[in-house]
């Protein structure tokens, strides 16, 4: 998804960003060493966040209401964003220099992952169980699954089962495959007609090339080098009738509402946003494959080593903010991370009426809730695998095909 690229200094919330929300009436933060026993700040501080996610529309007003509520804690905070394939370097060379510039990120699986590995974030749990336990007990079981994933060093912000999906126009596609084979005979018999998102910049790319593994039958789809012959092999041929992939999931879908192209993965975060802010026609299609397996997908907040004690102090409190039921609803929003929220009891009838009126016109409510139900959901690959597979898929699939 799309990010402003432009840095946006917040201090207030906006009255129409609060509306159809019960807001919190407590952080939580009224002890003074309530968060693993760092006392919260005399003095409001400034938080830097960076987002390399795409989720900041998500984001921004839970934020906002935090800051609103509680001045004493945030004066302001400056919401910038990033790219998920430089992230990790950016903060390697910022701790290195003790110079830290970056309070708070906000990242998906694919920026995680490095940032985990190259030892440059704080430890959050079980170190402030004290603080975040409570909350992180109130998790769905599939964000628990994608919390596992972070090893203790992020938070799970919004959630959801999100594919591989086909998406395409009707009256374009009369025969939509169903199987793998299905879809490389279309594919032959449409030359450049279907594309795909570098899966290290497409969360669409990445629910595709990880749910081959299930659907095709490999020895461990956990393992991307040792237990992906099918899957490399299928997407090798596949790839032969590909001239380019797209350097990200907003291009491919443009060129299907464009019609150059005919057929595109997507996820149920995707088909509904797109939909909603107009990328794509209302009438859009999805498909499934059959005995398809869901891949599912969040985002996460992080906080870099070497934040200040009364930063972090307020910055855990923020997330049992964020974790709290009034602000998971915001995590409807217009679908983008379908269905959003992570935590249990959270409702759409909870959500503003922007969201509800989404959900109800584009969020396929007589469709998605028994699709989600029908199939198994799994995680997907933790860090040092999905590393593996985005390197693979470069030099062997798609890396020199990118436009």
């Amino acid at each position: 998804m799309s990010v402003n690229k432009k840095r946006v200094v917040i201090a207030v919330a906006s009255t129409a960003l609060l509306c159809g929300i019960i807001l919190p009436t407590s952080s939580g933060a009224a002890g003074s060493t309530s968060n693993g026993n760092l006392p919260m700040p005399k003095h409001p501080v400034t938080l830097n966040l960076v987002d390399v996610a795409g989720d900041l529309q998500v984001m921004q007003p839970i934020i906002q209401n935090y800051v609103k509520h509680f001045p004493q804690y945030i004066s302001k905070v400056n919401f910038d964003s990033g790219d998920a394939t430089e992230i990790a370097g950016k903060l390697q060379a910022q701790e290195n220099a003790g110079q830290l510039q970056i309070d708070l990120l906000l990242t998906g699986n694919d920026a995680l992952a490095p940032a985990i590995t190259q030892g440059l974030l704080t430890k959050l749990t079980p170190n402030y169980n004290n603080v975040l336990g409570k909350s992180i007990d109130t998790y769905l079981p599939g964000a628990k699954q994608m919390l596992d994933i972070a090893q203790g060093y992020a938070i799970v912000d919004d959630f959801g089962d999100v594919g591989p999906l086909l998406t395409y126009l009707p009256g374009k596609v009369t025969n939509v495959p169903k199987t793998p084979q299905a879809l490389l005979d279309w594919v032959k018999a449409n030359p450049g007609k279907f594309t795909y998102g570098r899966p290290s910049n497409s969360g669409p790319g990445r629910a595709f090339v990880q749910g081959l593994p299930y659907i095709l039958g490999d020895s461990n789809p956990m393992d991307p080098i040792k237990g992906w012959d099918k899957t490399w092999a299928f997407l090798k041929e596949l790839g032969s009738n590909i001239p380019y992939y797209t350097t990200g999931t907003g291009k491919s879908m443009r060129e299907l509402a464009a019609g150059t192209k005919l057929l595109v993965p997507s996820t149920t975060g995707w088909d509904v946003n797109v939909r909603a802010i107009h990328t794509v026609p209302a009438g859009a299609l999805i498909s499934t494959f059959d005995k398809t397996t869901w891949i599912e997908d969040a985002t996460y907040l992080a906080i870099p080593k070497g934040v200040s004690a009364d930063k972090l102090a307020v910055i855990l409190d923020l997330m049992k903010w964020i974790l709290k039921p009034a602000s998971q609803a915001y995590a409807y929003d217009d679908g983008y991370m379908y269905p959003g929220p992570a935590v249990k009891g959270v409702t759409i009838g909870m959500a503003t009426a922007q969201s509800r009126a989404v959900f109800n016109t584009y969020g396929r409510p007589d469709t998605y809730p028994d699709l989600i139900a029908k199939y198994p959901a799994q995680p997907p690959l933790p860090g040092v695998a999905l590393a593996a597979m985005f390197a693979k898929w470069d030099s062997d699939i798609g890396g020199a095909k990118l436009k």
